[in-house]
């Protein structure tokens, strides 16, 4: 039987599931509390969470100022990534920015993450920018990544 994924908006209840994914995912791992301000607090905020049946299986972060948005943060866990998961949060993503107005949409991703890279020059990203030391864990670069909507 073929498991439907399906999309939605982030929820609250959501924050433990995403916590989880994005401490499987990532060196400085975002707390539960910015999750929760992000969805409480953040106006110019919207998450979204993919589900397997009732399995959180990764998130997208997007903030909309105006006509540029960015992607705060997206992960996938790591058991289902390669199956287009994290291509689906991103399009996504980007259909709700192109929703809400946006005509950019930027993110930053580690020069040492060619997957990524890949990901998001497949459905247009184009390298716009170095930000020099941003990571602090081991002050690795980021590129910032741009694609017109």
């Amino acid at each position: 039987m073929e498991r439907q994924i399906s999309i939605r908006k982030m929820t609250l209840h959501d924050i433990d599931a995403v916590y989880e994914i994005e401490h499987l995912s990532f060196s400085l791992p975002w707390k539960k509390e910015s999750f929760y301000n992000e969805l409480t607090n953040n106006l110019f905020a919207t998450y979204f969470v993919a589900i397997d049946g009732e399995k959180v299986i990764g998130y997208c972060g997007l903030w909309v100022v105006m006509e540029h948005a960015q992607i705060t943060n997206i992960a996938v866990l790591p058991t289902y990534r390669g199956k287009g998961i994290g291509e689906h949060l991103l399009g996504n993503a980007m259909d709700a920015a192109r929703n809400a107005g946006s005509d950019t949409l930027s993110l930053e991703v580690r020069v040492s993450n060619h997957q990524a890279q890949g990901l998001y020059r497949k459905l247009g990203f184009q390298p716009g920018g170095i930000r020099k030391q941003y990571y602090t864990d081991n002050l690795e670069d980021a590129i910032v990544m741009w694609v017109k909507l």
